[in-house]
């Protein structure tokens, strides 16, 4: 039975895609079988596992359209065990079009019931909105992974998004959980990023990560080579990071 996990923060630049990308290919290399959907049309979770977002027909654009076969949206991508839904700017439209559609919310929860079991974890990078794209993943998932980074404006915002997670529960998804809250881009060397630290769990306690991940250049470095963390530098102290998450997230779900 698969799970899916949606990333999700509406905040910009917070490690939504880093994470997405790199912890569903560190669970592919634990031998977990994986699914990343891309479904922000930014596609930098596409061109970040190597995949040229002009070189598909299918995306997620047509994955909430229903217009295709999901099985032939899904493409294999390099790392081991991690198959790939990619995204491009056609996504853009999909919130006007479905706007008026009965079901609108629900579109991407109904696209994934044939492959769902096909899977041990469903990983949805989402884009930095609450609006209709996020709220499908919402729906459809089982658990949202909420990074926040280390930084002075770190909990603006999650309230906002604790309360739209709510919102989601009472109306269209009552079994969604918080997987877990999970600090991004922390500095040992910066006062400000350990008060962040204590200020989130003293607020959020067994809901956060207990693995942090750390500012760390090659992470950074490694979508512009159309690579995961692992394949571009699997020594680096993110890829021990992502790793670190990886079994952190297998242990709480076993």
């Amino acid at each position: 039975m698969g799970k899916i996990i949606a990333v999700s923060n509406q905040k910009g630049g917070v490690g939504k895609t880093t994470t997405s990308l790199n912890l569903a290919a560190c669970l592919g290399v634990l031998e977990k079988k994986v699914l990343l959907i891309d479904l922000d049309p930014q596609a930098n979770a596409t061109s970040g596992i190597g995949i040229d977002p002009d070189s598909f027909k299918r995306s997620s654009y047509h994955l909430l359209e229903h217009t295709e076969n999901i099985k032939d949206i899904i493409l294999k991508s390099t790392t081991p065990n991690l198959d790939v839904i990619p995204s491009n700017i056609d996504l853009v439209a999909i919130e006007l079009e479905l706007v008026n559609h009965p079901n609108r919310e629900f579109m991407l929860k109904q696209a994934l019931i044939d492959v769902k079991d096909n899977y041990d974890y469903v990983i949805i990078d989402c884009a930095p909105s609450l609006g209709l794209i996020t709220l499908n993943a919402l729906t459809a998932a089982d658990s949202v992974i909420i990074p926040i980074q280390c930084e002075y404006f770190a909990l603006e915002g999650l309230g906002k998004l604790l309360n739209t997670i709510k919102s989601i529960q009472k109306i269209h998804n009552s079994e969604l959980d918080i997987e877990g809250l999970l600090l991004t881009m922390y500095d040992s060397r910066l006062r400000l990023s350990n008060q962040v630290v204590e200020e989130v769990k003293k607020h959020f306690h067994d809901m956060v990560f207990k693995t942090i991940i750390q500012r760390n250049v090659t992470l950074g470095e490694a979508p512009s080579h159309g690579k995961n963390i692992i394949d571009y530098d699997s020594t680096s102290k993110g890829a021990k990071n992502y790793i670190k998450l990886a079994h952190e997230l297998i242990n709480n779900n076993s």
